[in-house]
């Protein structure tokens, strides 16, 4: 799949001085459709099973239209929905915290009054909404005794009108499922960058902050490079400055899959898509207690994935959400 990315405006980006300490985050941008005039409707599904886990750590947030709580300029954006997966290790903490404040802090930093670019504005509200609720999080984990050392991976999916802002920390995923014309395909488009240790940008960031990276993992630990939480790993260049992609929705766009990586450990997102359009096609599934039969197809989707994600011996927690885009 041949994406172009770019910084957010054209040559280097000065970086704000929050993010220069952190390393060489950026802005980064995927151009991957073109605009239609009609506001496409999303709607969630989801399922989770907690697998060979003691615990679910795992966290989800659907808000299907938060358009009257951020209260945007009308002029300008007559739509705004958000969906969002967390993954906590250490604990459950930390994802039920970010589940329930991330959204919150969005809402009461989300622009209010008319801006000169929505796209700028939006992207700065994600950066400060983020590193507020990190702050927040660890404010309250030091403050325990003994400190609490629970993290989580954040992915969010913001969609404004017809533009998804997709932010994320760490190895969960969202992915597009998108119609191709030419192929007469269905293709799966990675709208998120998994961050790693072992990732070369993400070790030198580690390495440049005193930390190291042992086995894959930051001081031989920590699986992810980029969390909500790991107030021990702070210090040591993990960071909770998310990467900030951009995707415009066209009418050949079926779904977004936003899952933890105990589902992506045994299954390519590819494999995923395919999975989740089988069921969407399969006549057997009929409405039930009143649904819609395509909202019966899609909460199948979620809990067959589920399951067969636990079946092909994932041992981690697993979480599905599948946004339907939709007409109006």
């Amino acid at each position: 799949m041949s994406q172009m990315v770019k910084n957010e405006e054209k040559g280097a980006k000065r970086k704000a001085p929050e993010e220069e300490k952190n390393g060489s985050e950026e802005l980064v941008e995927k151009k991957v459709c073109k605009a239609s005039s009609v506001i496409f409707g999303l709607k969630g599904y989801v399922a989770e099973r907690k697998g060979e886990r003691e615990e679910m750590q795992d966290a989800h947030v659907i808000l299907n239209d938060i358009t009257e709580e951020c209260r945007p300029p009308s002029s300008l954006i007559t739509r705004v929905s958000y969906f969002a997966v967390f993954d906590g290790h250490g604990g459950i903490r930390a994802s039920k915290f970010a589940a329930q404040n991330l959204h919150q802090n969005l809402i009461r930093k989300f622009p209010k009054g008319d801006v000169i670019s929505v796209e700028k504005t939006v992207k700065r509200c994600l950066l400060d909404t983020f590193k507020h609720t990190d702050e927040e999080f660890l404010k309250q984990a030091s403050s325990q005794k003994p400190a609490w050392k629970d993290g989580s991976t954040a992915t969010c999916v913001l969609a404004v009108d017809n533009i998804l802002y997709i932010a994320n920390l760490g190895d969960s995923r969202a992915i597009l499922c998108r119609f191709n014309e030419e192929s007469q395909k269905h293709a799966a488009l990675s709208l998120s960058k998994e961050h790693n240790p072992t990732q070369y940008e993400e070790r030198m960031r580690i390495q440049k902050a005193g930390g190291n990276v042992r086995d894959g993992r930051v001081l031989g630990v920590l699986e992810v490079s980029r969390s909500i939480g790991d107030g021990q790993y702070k210090r040591c260049g993990v960071t909770s400055v998310p990467d900030i992609r951009r995707c415009q929705l066209t009418p050949n766009d079926r779904f977004i899959l936003l899952a933890c990586d105990g589902l992506f450990k045994v299954f390519t997102p590819e494999e995923a898509v395919n999975f989740i359009l089988s069921c969407l096609e399969d006549e057997k599934i009929q409405s039930r207690e009143g649904k819609p039969t395509v909202d019966a197809r899609y909460e199948a989707a979620c809990n067959r994935l589920a399951n067969k994600a636990v079946q092909r011996g994932s041992a981690d927690n697993v979480t599905v959400m599948v946004v339907r885009i939709g007409s109006p």
